[in-house]
């Protein structure tokens, strides 16, 4: 440190390198001083006012003050008077270690106008380190039998200094077997070796010692030094011999790993180093080296990794014993490895079907082997199969086995099979495997669709609209994919009449029904048809069902009066004794309807009357029957409106108007009495040409309403045959004493007959019902008649198809 204080004192003046003038108002110069390491605190480094040619006051204006990047403050400024001065002394290998040059930055700051100046403070080493060794003492072991010339390295010195401070050379105390020789290493570090100029004699001189010196280049040099001995090596003449030149153990395979497996021994005959004996394997392959181990000074060999007697039955080890000289023996260690039922059986497939056809015969569905790694018993196997299943095991070769049905296959029953085949070994403990496998079974057409019923019956209304839904058939198959879709058609209708293309149609997909046009329940009531449903299989399998289809009465047809005719020119009248009692009989509304059920129940009413409460008329018959006795005052003739009604929704009616004439009696009593009509013919003399006139008048009519009397008779009833012929009759007899059959129609619950005459001289041609006869017919007759006889009923306005 005085050295450094002398050189101090002799370089106070510091080296300015430049100095950037020419400032702006934020402008930068920059400048290097150069300062010894080691520099007491307040040293001067330089004059800043007289470097940049300030003067102090303007410092001082300025506000001028050193900034460090680091922000330590190892330099300060004294505004005073402009110099700048260490903070603290500089330790160049603390701050920049073997970095040369040190340079450390600066920055001076001023203001008004603001003014920066970069300056680089250089630290400049000084030989303040002597070279050090690491190790104080260096041992070497050199063999006696060493060639001359032999090179042996030795530690190298560390010094912190650099440059011409730095480490420079080696030396060693004089001696008379070596000598030493520096070597530089690519980073320019130097190191020594130690060179045998003299051979090395154990016996002569066992070991010797000398001392290493390193010095540095600094003026004056500074210096370290490390003791080096130097240990002389007998020479080997005996090797290692083993025990036992070959040793052979067994070892089960489930060993715990760190068991000790065998301990082998060698001995040397030589003292020191040569007789102590070093244990190693001798070319062991990788997977010895990673199984076992052996303990170097003890001989044991131990396990290290699990074994396994199915991989590697036996190890064979060669075994090295080295003594301290490098002399070597040799010795074979055989492993024998135990098997134990360490490995479950194991099953491998060699090939699988499935899906599998149903209805199949007899099919092999899986061949697979059967194997263990074991031996002896270990490795001896049974295979077996889980119960229940249709399918057996059968062993070909040795350990091959095939699985094939036992029996044929349903889908429908079962489509899929899980297997679970066992293989169990006859180790200790038996070890099993259990292998799953899953066939599946494909279809066969073997199932014809099922209709879910064997006959359907639908019902429409009748009126109904064109492509109405009336109903859905429907049929599944048990199948599977194509031979399970379904396809439905309507199958040729029994009866060729009916016209059934024209009627209904079928949805081919889904079963669905629909009828093509209207309906008309009074012309078709009912018909049926089959419908065929299909799968796709190949060949297609198909079944049938059948279908009714019941029309529905609509209350689509109004009443129509049968008596009294209404399209006749001439009314019809109905003659009334005025000493008729209250409730007789005047006549009676016959009225049938083309509808049925409720839709025909009929009612009548009384609408209109010139007499109120005169007339009634019975609600369920139509019977017009007086509802008081007759009087003098009552009119001679009564005109009465009769409604019929049916019990539809919405209820159809018809009108119906009736002609009443009371009479004292029913012989003629509006003429002139019989005395007294044969009285004025007496005395009027007899007109022939009137007498024929009225004959013939009267022959016309009466064979004019015999043709319309029989032709209705023969109408009504003459189809019925024998059967009918007692519901609807006209009993036999000459005309005076005919009957006209009314028969209950509707909700009639009689038939009536009457007795009529014609009046022969009346003028009028008109039937006189004189009185109702009740014979005991059947209730029942219309709705049959208008069904067989539908041309006579058309031609009297109704619509009967």
């Amino acid at each position: 440190m005085e050295t450094g204080g002398a050189d101090t004192l002799r370089i106070r003046q510091v080296l300015l390198l430049f100095v950037l003038l020419g400032m702006s108002q934020t402008g930068s110069e920059s400048g290097r001083y150069l300062v010894a390491e080691e520099m007491q605190s307040g040293s001067l480094v330089g004059n800043l006012a007289k470097d940049l040619g300030l003067e102090v006051s303007e410092l001082l204006s300025r506000g001028a003050q050193v900034v460090s990047n680091d922000n330590k403050q190892r330099l300060q400024l004294d505004i005073n008077t402009g110099d700048m001065l260490l903070s603290e002394a500089l330790d160049r290998e603390e701050l920049c270690g073997s970095t040369e040059p040190c340079l450390l930055h600066f920055q001076i700051l001023m203001k008004n106008p603001m003014q920066f100046l970069r300056i680089e403070l250089q630290v400049r080493d000084i030989n303040d380190h002597s070279p050090i060794f690491l190790e104080k003492e260096m041992l070497l072991e050199i063999p006696e039998n060493s060639p001359v010339g032999a090179v042996f390295l030795l530690e190298s010195a560390k010094d912190l200094d650099v440059g011409i401070n730095a480490l420079k050379s080696y030396t060693i105390s004089p001696n008379s077997h070596f000598h030493i020789k520096m070597r530089v290493n690519p980073d320019n570090r130097k190191y020594p070796e130690l060179v045998l100029d003299k051979a090395l004699d154990y016996e002569e001189q066992s070991e010797l010692s000398f001392i290493l010196t390193a010095l540095d280049g600094g003026s004056p040099p500074r210096s370290g030094t490390a003791m080096v001995r130097v240990v002389v090596v007998d020479i080997n003449d005996n090797s290692p011999e083993f025990e036992q030149p070959f040793y052979e153990v067994k070892i089960p395979e489930d060993s715990v790993l760190g068991k000790l497996v065998v301990t082998v021994s060698a001995w040397d005959l030589d003292s020191g180093k040569n007789g102590e004996i070093s244990y190693a394997f001798s070319h062991a392959s990788e997977d010895i080296r990673k199984t076992f181990e052996i303990n170097q000074k003890s001989g044991e060999v131990s396990l290290t990794a699990p074994l396994d007697f199915e991989t590697t039955e036996s190890y064979s080890i060669i075994i090295q014993a080295t003594d301290g000289g490098g002399l070597f023996g040799k010795s074979t260690l055989k492993i024998q490895v135990v098997d134990v039922n360490d490995n479950a059986p194991e099953v491998t497939v060699s090939s699988i079907t499935s899906p599998i056809p149903e209805n199949s015969p007899k099919t092999v569905v899986m061949v697979f082997s059967i194997r263990d790694r074991d031996s002896g018993d270990n490795g001896r196997m049974i295979c077996s199969l889980s119960e229940d299943l249709p399918f057996m095991l059968k062993s070909s070769l040795e350990n091959y086995y095939t699985l094939e049905t036992d029996r044929t296959l349903d889908r429908e029953i079962t489509d899929k099979f899980i297997i679970t085949i066992t293989v169990t070994d006859m180790g200790t403990p038996r070890l099993k495997t259990h292998h799953n496998i899953t066939v599946l079974v494909s279809d066969v057409n073997d199932n014809a669709p099922t209709f879910t019923q064997a006959s359907y019956t639908l019902r429409v209304r009748e009126n109904n609209s064109p492509a109405l839904h009336i109903g859905t058939v429907s049929a599944t198959d048990t199948d599977a994919g194509a031979n399970a879709q379904v396809t439905y058609s309507l199958l040729p209708p029994a009866d060729p009449h009916v016209p059934l293309a024209s009627l209904v149609s079928i949805n081919a997909d889904n079963g669905h029904l629909f009828a093509l046009r209207s309906l008309d329940y009074e012309a078709l009531r009912a018909f049926e048809f089959r419908v065929g449903a299909a799968d796709r299989g190949s060949p297609p399998l198909s079944s049938q069902a059948l279908v009714r289809v019941l029309v529905e009465d609509d209350n689509d047809n109004a009443p129509f009066v049968l008596y009294p005719l209404q399209n006749t020119s001439a009314p019809c009248t109905e003659l009334l004794p005025r000493a008729a009692e209250p409730g007789y009989l005047v006549t009676k509304v016959v009225a049938v309807d083309g509808d049925a059920g409720q839709n025909a129940w009929l009612s009548y009413q009384l609408l209109k009357a010139t007499e109120p409460g005169l007339f009634g008329v019975w609600a369920h018959n139509g019977e017009v029957r007086t509802a008081r006795p007759l009087s003098e005052r009552d009119a001679a003739r009564h005109r009465l409106l009769v409604l019929v009604k049916d019990n539809g929704e919405p209820p159809l009616s018809a009108s119906v108007t009736l002609h009443v004439l009371l009479v004292d009696g029913f012989s003629q009593p509006h003429l002139p009495p019989p005395e007294a009509e044969a009285e004025a013919a007496a005395a009027a003399p007899a007109d022939p040409l009137t007498v024929y006139l009225v004959v013939a008048l009267a022959s016309v009519s009466s064979l004019f309403l015999f043709s319309v009397l029989v032709f209705v008779a023969v109408r009504l009833c003459g189809r019925g045959g024998a059967a009918r012929a007692g519901r609807c009759s006209v009993p036999e007899g000459p005309f005076p004493g005919h009957l006209v059959d009314v028969s209950g129609t509707g909700t009639l619950s009689h038939s009536y007959q009457y007795q009529v005459r014609l009046t022969g001289d009346s003028g009028s041609n008109e039937f006189k019902f004189l009185k109702p006869v009740f014979p005991n017919l059947p209730p029942q007759c219309p709705g049959k008649e208008i069904e067989e006889n539908p041309t006579f009923y058309n031609s009297l306005g109704f619509n009967i198809q």
